[in-house]
């Protein structure tokens, strides 16, 4: 690879993270159902944290995966979320693109990569609700949290799948 080649390289790496940060917060900021017991509200934004962990990799998925949700917490009132999100789904995107990565091409690599990611999210989120909020009310938004992350890993599959198929060079966009 060239020197000219690795700098548009490197340059659609970086654009791809500036990219995926704003879907990521679009996805979590335009629909949000709130959660009494945490104050917290449930998104689609895991659906663009999956998206960008099947398609983009480790790296993106960490820094959009978490500076997007984060910032919409910001922006929508949640400020005080803001740090549990960025680590919640950061850490969620870090740990399916990296079972991705480890496992590329294995049948069932996206639906392990779902689960560890989701229960990353999960157990970060229960932590981070029973310090604001107290963990018997943290306990309460387990099962709308899995099904938000259930919906992201489905989600997240099927629109990497089609962009992939649809737009092969996304595939030098992995960092």
């Amino acid at each position: 690879m060239n020197e000219n080649t690795e700098r548009k390289s490197v340059s659609g790496r970086i654009a791809s993270i500036a990219i995926m940060t704003a879907v990521t917060m679009v996805f979590t900021y335009v629909v949000r159902i709130p959660v009494a017991p945490t104050r917290g509200y449930i998104n689609l934004g895991d659906v663009a944290v999956f998206f960008t962990a099947f398609t983009f990799g480790p790296f993106t998925a960490l820094i959009s995966g978490g500076l997007g949700p984060a910032i919409a917490d910001i922006v929508s009132g949640y400020s005080q979320w803001a740090p549990i999100t960025f680590l919640a789904h950061g850490l969620q995107g870090l740990s399916a693109a990296l079972i991705m990565k480890a496992l590329y091409g294995r049948k069932v690599t996206e639906a392990l990569a779902g689960v560890v990611g989701s229960v990353v999210m999960l157990v970060l989120y229960f932590l981070g609700g029973g310090l604001l909020a107290g963990f018997a009310a943290s306990a309460v938004e387990i099962p709308m949290n899995a099904i938000q992350t259930a919906s992201g890993v489905f989600g997240g599959f099927i629109l990497s799948r089609t962009v992939k198929k649809a737009y092969p060079p996304v595939a030098r966009l992995v960092w």
